[in-house]
């Protein structure tokens, strides 16, 4: 179960949920591409062919990082809070409850306008600021979080 799911409070309902855009596999898929290249080089020379299986074995080692990445990274907008988890063995969270978001900036190179991707910065109550990249459709994120406080304050 996800760790969104695992930390509702009773009467918590999940509104709205993202997660990392795509583009963070780009470095990854890159490397691999240039490791089955040496693989495929190598496996053209005879005297180099026994070597050339080692590079295709190691050729998806770069795309795990960012799979797991994406795999372990959690963004959601509940009727009571924006709930974050992100990491793989050292765990990051952010549970604000909606009350206390003071701001959602979002900050979008050009590249990240054109793919739909940017950097989220949720600035608290009290000054805190947690900074999340290369989050999908950030615009749509800070859309919800704004709707969701929105109407959590016209149901109090």
């Amino acid at each position: 179960m996800s760790y969104v799911d695992d930390n509702l409070v009773a009467g918590e309902n999940v509104m709205y949920r993202a997660h990392l855009h795509w583009v963070l596999y780009i470095t990854a898929v890159l490397a691999a591409l240039l490791v089955i290249a040496v693989g495929l080089a190598l496996a053209a020379d005879k005297s180099t062919k026994d070597i050339a299986w080692f590079f295709f074995v190691l050729a998806p080692l770069p795309l795990i990082r960012p799979y797991l990445l994406c795999r372990f990274s959690e963004f959601a907008v509940t009727d009571k809070r924006v709930l974050v988890k992100t990491g793989i063995l050292n765990r990051h969270t952010l549970e604000t409850l909606l009350t206390k978001v003071e701001n959602i900036s979002v900050d979008q190179s050009l590249g990240g306008r054109m793919l739909n991707y940017g950097t989220i910065t949720v600035t608290g109550t009290g000054g805190t600021k947690e900074q999340f990249a290369r989050i999908a459709a950030p615009l749509e994120f800070r859309k919800q979080i704004q709707a969701a406080t929105l109407k959590y304050q016209e149901q109090r």
